[in-house]
């Protein structure tokens, strides 16, 4: 069986931003978001638990500026996990759960200095930490690169030949940010967050997700069937 998480990060940045993901879940094919909890708009995205009861919401730890440059020593494990237990505390206080699942602003942890600290946390609460565990994640849909606009790359046919050819057995997390562009933001990455809003609405992607038989879930379903594989020793998933 083939599983596909559709997130969307950078939750709680901006109302627009907020809009643009509450469209794309309902409207579309984001099942999981990411949530900024220090952001303008964090305690308006932190009620859509309520009212988007399908959406699972994980914590989008931030320690970086716009630029990606460090807001803080990533190689002091002390500092940084002080700062992740600050956002994870914070995150509970917004939504009073538990976040479905680990990441990062700019993925920074991946860096090797910052990737023991977080695999820590992760497996410490029993978090699904993004590119560490059996969820394959796939982060190609984005639509810059060398300070440059790809429209082209978050196009409609473009997502569908990603699917078909990056998609496998298992469980794919593709990785996605839509919005809607408001004065509030602060990003380089703008006008492309309207482009992938309408390209995970159209119609066409969730046809042809159901005639290649990829079945849509949440972090927290993906997440809950690793763990009854894992329980009853099936095995068929591992981290690649």
């Amino acid at each position: 069986m083939r599983y596909l998480v559709v997130n969307a990060d950078d939750l709680g940045q901006t109302p627009g931003i907020n809009r643009g993901i509450r469209e794309a879940h309902e409207h579309g094919i984001v099942t999981s978001a990411s949530l900024m909890v220090d952001e303008p708009a964090s305690e308006e995205a932190a009620g859509f638990g309520a009212t988007l009861p399908a959406l699972s919401i994980g914590l989008h730890v931030k320690v970086t500026d716009e630029h990606a440059h460090p807001a803080i020593d990533l190689g002091a494990s002390a500092t940084l996990s002080a700062e992740l237990e600050r956002q994870l505390e914070r995150f509970r206080e917004l939504t009073g759960s538990q976040p479905a699942h680990l990441d990062s602003h700019h993925n920074v942890h991946f860096l090797p200095a910052a990737a023991p600290c977080f695999a820590e946390v992760a497996e410490s609460l029993g978090l699904v930490l993004r590119g560490s565990s059996p969820i394959r994640y796939f982060p190609s849909f984005y639509g810059q690169w060398d300070g440059e606009t790809h429209l082209e790359q978050i196009g409609a046919d473009a997502l569908l030949a990603m699917i078909e050819s990056e998609v496998g057995e298992g469980f794919t997390e593709l990785g996605c940010h839509p919005g809607y562009v408001d004065p509030t933001l602060e990003s380089t990455y703008a006008i492309e967050r309207e482009t992938e809003l309408r390209t995970l609405r159209d119609p066409s992607i969730r046809v042809r997700l159901d005639e290649l038989g990829l079945k849509l879930v949440g972090s927290t379903a993906a997440r809950d069937l690793l763990a009854a594989a894992d329980a009853h020793g099936v095995g068929r998933w591992r981290a690649s």
